[in-house]
């Protein structure tokens, strides 16, 4: 693998969402996720990762080194069980081997971070076994989001369907259709912010710059390759990467963040937004503290 990452970076996202519902919530029966207080609409971490996970399994094809460990219908304890037989441990031998070798547990985590880029990126609680004492580990990863937030409230509306499709001869007979309901959103821009410790990358997963590099191909193609009716047209607009010149940092997250601004183009408008071009993204890069380097992608 390549050597971890050396700077501290930042990073914005703006996407959007026409028509569509970005992050149902289970508990509010699948509906748009608002925050009650404010009306904003919210999209957590992990729909966002998920969404990341899949782009990269979609290029790399389980390519050596870029296996999805959070992935559906593969159970955790099968990729789990993969380092030990790699390392030849069994259940059996576990406690003998670690007595023998106290940086056991390195290894094994170590061999999970090489070959999942996933746990390498966003981390991974990886102590799912319940035998013996078979583990491989909890891994803090690199990459860290945070939820994502409209950037104006939203207004989730119910839309009635229908469809000629009957389920069963029973309700054949008494009906010619069947009514549903899809929620969506008619619009909303939402920023998301995130964070990449190459402190962590060094410490303990070994993301790289490669790795680096198909991190932000994965955010800006997150939904290129996930369209479905349910979601409606969704698409990442811009990703504004601030890049530190040390592997600490030299200024704190919230002031680079801070520096970008988004705004309706026309503010006395009070029509709700209903596209990317009623708003207006501006980073004050003149406020950017000494050492930092701004990167506009999208």
């Amino acid at each position: 693998m390549s050597e971890p990452i050396q700077n501290r970076y930042e990073f914005v996202i703006l996407f959007d969402v026409e028509n569509g519902n970005p992050n149902g919530d289970p508990d509010a029966g699948n509906m748009p996720r608002v925050d009650p207080e404010t009306g904003l609409g919210l999209v957590t971490d992990v729909c966002l990762k998920r969404k990341i996970r899949n782009y990269v399994e979609t290029v790399k094809e389980d390519a050596a080194g870029y296996r999805i460990y959070i992935k559906d219908g593969v159970p955790l304890n099968r990729s789990d069980a993969e380092a030990y037989a790699q390392l030849d441990i069994t259940e059996k031998t576990v406690k003998e081997k670690k007595k023998a070798d106290p940086d056991l547990d390195e290894k094994v985590r170590d061999w999970m971070c090489a070959n999942f880029y996933d746990i390498r990126t966003f981390g991974a609680v990886m102590t799912t076994f319940v035998k013996a004492a078979l583990n491989c580990g909890q891994v803090r990863g690199p990459v860290q989001l945070g939820f994502a937030r409209s950037v104006e409230p939203v207004m989730p509306q119910e839309v009635t369907i229908t469809r000629v499709a009957i389920t069963t001869e029973a309700d054949a007979e008494k009906k010619g259709t069947e009514m549903g309901r899809k929620y969506i959103i008619p619009y909303g821009l939402y920023r998301c912010e995130g964070y990449v410790s190459a402190n962590l990358a060094r410490k303990t997963t070994g993301f790289s710059e490669e790795d680096l590099e198909l991190l932000w191909q994965g955010i800006l193609n997150m939904f290129e390759h996930d369209h479905s009716a349910a979601r409606g047209k969704m698409a990442v607009r811009e990703l504004i990467i601030f890049k530190h010149d040390s592997e600490l940092g030299c200024a704190p997250a919230w002031k680079l963040f801070e520096s970008v601004k988004v705004e309706r183009t026309c503010k006395d408008d009070p029509a709700p937004a209903r596209s990317y071009g009623d708003y207006r993204v501006t980073v004050d890069e003149s406020a950017l503290p000494a050492g930092i380097t701004c990167r506009r992608m999208g």
